[in-house]
């Protein structure tokens, strides 16, 4: 059996016209299937929507949060409600083509891959400022940890239940599913596909969640950011130190007229404000070990249906 596994947040538009879509698509891989639907707190009809569907179609469940815990919360959801030998991970609004699982379950099923994952080779459709900003965090973050993650990878994959399992196992609270994806290992073929529009509804993801994302996802996967912190604090005390011994053969041998007071300022500024970056990224690491302390539930179900 397959499971489908789908997060979605005020989808109420889009679950209509993906549904006929997947099954279709389902169809070419003659199994048998669950669609897990996991409704992440929305508050439109996202939820009556899906239930109307589940009257035809049996295999369905859908699972409701208590309130609105993140696509993450979803995802794992899904992987720990799934009872299928194979398990896929795609959106709602049919940016994950449906017309690829056909090619992702024969690569996992017929040429010893443990997971089909997807990439987009263009950003069309997206703000210029987006795309450049996702490439960028690409180039930062693979220069960083130890995996790779491919520029562009969607979190649209199919992945064999030794695979999943695996990811299930992991119980770290802040997490960043395309990291978690690379770390876990396995074989995985990538395929490509461009870029798709929404079929409705809007995007969940403004610029600045998707960069509170990507500083996540660095902050999990890496303590790079304090070795840079570090490196710089050394920079900047062998150059203080330097120009404290200048300053004092300067005052020994001709004096020392009345200092600048422009350059007083620029070199506290500088100091200052390297001190608080330093200062932001051991914050940002003694966050996310306080919330890993508290042990809480990634996410709380209301309902299952």
């Amino acid at each position: 059996m397959i499971s489908i596994i789908v997060p979605c947040k005020n989808e109420e538009q889009a679950i209509p016209l993906f549904y006929p879509v997947l099954i279709e698509n389902l169809k070419n891989l003659n199994q048998d299937y669950e669609l897990i639907i996991v409704d992440d707190g929305s508050t439109d009809k996202t939820v009556e929507v899906c239930m109307d569907l589940k009257k035809k179609d049996p295999n369905i469940k859908v699972i409701s949060f208590s309130r609105n815990f993140g696509k993450e919360a979803g995802m794992l959801a899904g992987l720990k409600e799934s009872k299928g030998d194979y398990v896929a991970i795609m959106d709602a609004d049919l940016q994950d083509p449906p017309a690829l699982l056909e090619e992702m379950y024969r690569y996992v099923t017929e040429e010893g891959y443990d997971s089909a994952a997807t990439y987009r080779v263009d950003r069309k459709g997206e703000p210029p400022i987006r795309s450049f900003f996702a490439r960028q965090f690409y180039r930062l973050i693979n220069s960083m940890i130890d995996v790779e993650i491919v520029d562009g990878a969607r979190d649209y994959r199919l992945m064999s239940r030794k695979m999943v399992d695996a990811i299930i196992s992991l119980p770290e609270y802040n997490r960043f599913s395309k990291g978690i994806f690379s770390w876990v290992g396995f074989k995985t073929k990538y395929v490509e596909f461009e870029n798709v529009e929404r079929v409705a509804g809007e995007t969940k993801w403004s610029f600045w969640k998707l960069f509170a994302y990507a500083i996540d996802g660095i902050v999990g996967f890496t303590t790079a950011p304090l070795r840079i912190a570090t490196y710089s604090g050394l920079t900047v005390s062998v150059f203080g130190f330097l120009y404290m011994l200048y300053i004092v053969i300067k005052a020994l041998t001709i004096g020392d007229p009345v200092a600048g007071y422009p350059s007083l300022i620029a070199i506290i500024c500088l100091l200052g404000g390297i001190q608080l970056i330093v200062i932001g990224i051991m914050g940002e690491y003694i966050a996310k070990t306080y919330l890993e302390s508290k042990r809480r539930p990634h996410y709380i179900i209301k309902e299952i249906k």
